[in-house]
C-alpha cells in the first residue's frame, strides 16, 4: 500500500482493528531475499460486514442485476429469511430450494450466509396453533433439525432464537410459541432452539437476538448461562426509525453486553432518510403512513449517522458484525426510506460514505512493496483474507485479530511462524 494510503487507512481506522502483517521472503533454502517485490491486495473482512438478502433475485432481469451488483459492492455477509410463517405455509412444503440456489449464488461470490430465524414467535404458521403442547414443541424441533442439517455447510450463522424477552408475554397475536413458553418456561423454548440447531449442525453458530436492550435481555442472558444454555454470540438489533441513538449510548449498550464475554452481532441497523417515526410511537409496526419518502436533508443525515454508527460499533473490540436492515427502499420494513438505494434504484449519499469507509478507507488495494534490507515486508491492515503475489505465484493468507507473521517461499503457501 502507498505509504499516503496506509497513513490514511491508519488515521481512519477505529482502535485495534488495524492489524500488523510481517511477511519474511525466502527463497527455496531459507534465506532472506532482500529487494523482493511482493503484491498485497484484501479479498475480504473478517468483521461481517452484512446487510439482508431477502430480495436478490436471479432473474436475469437488469434492475436486479443492478441491485445485487450494489449489493456485493459493499457487504460480504447475507442474512436470508427462514420465517416460518412464510417458509413452510403449509406442512412440509418449504421455500428451501429457493433460499439455497440464493445461498450458493451467493457463497460463490465470497459471501458468508446467516440464516434468520430458527425461531420466533411472530411469524409462527398459524397451523401450529392446531397442535396441542407437545406437538408444538415436536414441530419445533422437527423444523430447527431440518433447516439446520439441510443447510449445514451453507448456512454459516443462525439466530436461533428471536426476541425472546417478550416471548412470554407477546400478545399482539396469538401464536403456539408464546403458548409454550407460558406454559413450559421462556428457558424451556430457549434450550430447545439452541440445542436443537447444535445437535442438527455442531459447527454452526447460534445467535440469540433480541432489541430489548434493556436489562431484561441480560436476566435472560445470565439465566442462559446458569441454566448451561450456550449461546455463541448476542445479536442486539438497533432499527432507529425513530432516530439515532448517538455515539454514546450505543457505546453504553455494547459495553454492557460485552461483560459476557461472548461476540457481539449487531444484527439489524436501521436509520431512515425521511422524516422521522413519532417518538411516542411504542411498537413501530404500529406506525402506518400512506407515504413515507425519502427526502434530501434526510439522505444526508442518513449518511452522517451511518457512518458515527459504524465507527462506533468497529470500535468496540467485541463486535465482529454488523448487519444493515435492508438495501433499497423498495423492501424497506415498515415502507420506511431505511435503504441505501432509492426506489428507482439509485444508491444515497449513506450508500456512497459507507462504501467509501469499507472498501475504500479500511481495505487494502492491490500494491507492491519491496522487501527490506531481512526480506521482510511489514503493513497495516484489517483482519480478514489477502491474497500475496511472489515471482508471478499468488497465494491466500488469512490475517486473524492480533496480526500475522508468515514466511513467503516461492511456490509453496505461506508459513505462519
Amino acid at each position: 500500500m502507498a505509504a499516503a494510503s496506509s497513513a490514511a487507512r491508519r488515521a481512519s481506522a477505529p482502535a485495534g482493528r488495524l492489524e500488523p502483517l510481517e511477511l519474511h521472503v525466502v527463497d527455496a533454502a531459507g534465506a532472506p531475499r532482500p529487494g523482493a517485490l511482493v503484491t498485497v491486495e484484501q479479498t475480504r473482512h473478517a468483521f461481517g460486514f452484512g446487510c439482508t438478502a431477502f430480495t436478490l433475485a436471479q432473474s436475469g432481469d437488469p434492475e436486479a442485476a443492478e441491485l445485487e451488483r450494489l449489493w456485493l459492492g459493499l457487504f460480504d455477509t447475507a442474512t436470508l429469511p427462514f420465517y416460518w410463517r412464510w417458509y413452510e405455509q403449509t406442512p412440509g412444503t418449504t421455500d428451501a430450494d429457493r433460499l439455497r440456489a440464493l445461498a450458493l449464488h451467493l457463497r460463490d461470490r465470497g459471501v458468508r450466509i446467516k440464516g434468520h430465524p430458527l425461531l420466533w414467535h411472530t411469524l409462527a404458521p398459524t397451523w401450529l396453533l392446531e397442535k396441542d403442547d407437545q406437538g408444538v414443541e415436536e414441530a419445533i424441533r422437527a423444523r430447527i433439525t431440518r433447516e439446520a442439517r439441510e443447510f449445514a455447510g451453507l448456512v454459516d450463522q443462525w439466530d436461533a432464537l428471536n426476541e425472546t424477552v417478550i416471548l412470554p408475554v407477546f400478545a399482539a397475536e396469538e401464536n403456539a410459541v408464546t403458548r409454550l413458553a407460558q406454559a413450559r418456561g421462556r428457558m424451556h423454548v430457549i434450550r430447545l432452539a439452541v440445542e436443537t440447531a447444535r445437535a442438527a449442525d455442531p459447527t454452526a453458530q447460534l445467535v440469540l437476538n433480541d432489541f430489548d436492550l434493556t436489562p431484561a435481555y441480560e436476566h435472560v442472558l445470565e439465566e442462559c448461562l446458569e441454566a448451561g444454555v450456550r449461546i455463541d454470540a448476542i445479536g442486539l438489533q438497533t432499527h432507529m426509525h425513530q432516530g439515532y441513538r448517538g455515539e454514546e449510548q450505543i457505546a453504553e449498550v455494547l459495553e454492557r453486553f460485552s461483560r459476557f464475554g461472548l461476540p457481539l452481532q449487531m444484527t439489524e441497523t436501521t436509520l431512515v432518510s425521511g422524516d422521522l417515526m413519532p417518538s411516542h410511537i411504542d411498537d413501530l409496526n404500529d406506525y402506518v403512513v400512506a407515504s413515507w419518502p425519502s427526502t434530501p436533508d434526510g439522505e444526508e443525515r442518513q449518511a452522517d449517522e451511518l457512518v458515527r454508527h459504524y465507527r462506533t460499533v468497529l470500535a468496540h473490540p467485541a463486535v465482529e458484525s454488523l448487519t444493515y436492515w435492508g438495501l433499497d427502499d423498495a423492501s424497506a420494513w415498515l415502507g420506511a426510506p431505511a435503504g441505501l438505494v432509492r426506489r428507482d434504484g439509485t444508491p444515497k449519499p449513506s450508500y456512497h460514505a459507507l462504501q467509501e469507509l469499507v472498501r475504500e478507507q479500511w481495505w487494502v488495494h492491490r500494491d507492491e512493496h519491496r522487501a527490506d534490507e531481512h526480506g521482510v515486508v511489514r503493513l497495516e491492515g484489517f483482519a480478514g483474507d489477502y491474497r500475496v503475489q511472489l515471482d508471478g505465484q499468488s497465494q491466500e493468507i488469512t490475517v486473524p485479530r492480533g496480526g500475522l507473521v508468515s514466511r513467503l517461499v516461492p511456490s509453496s503457501a505461506p508459513r505462519r511462524d
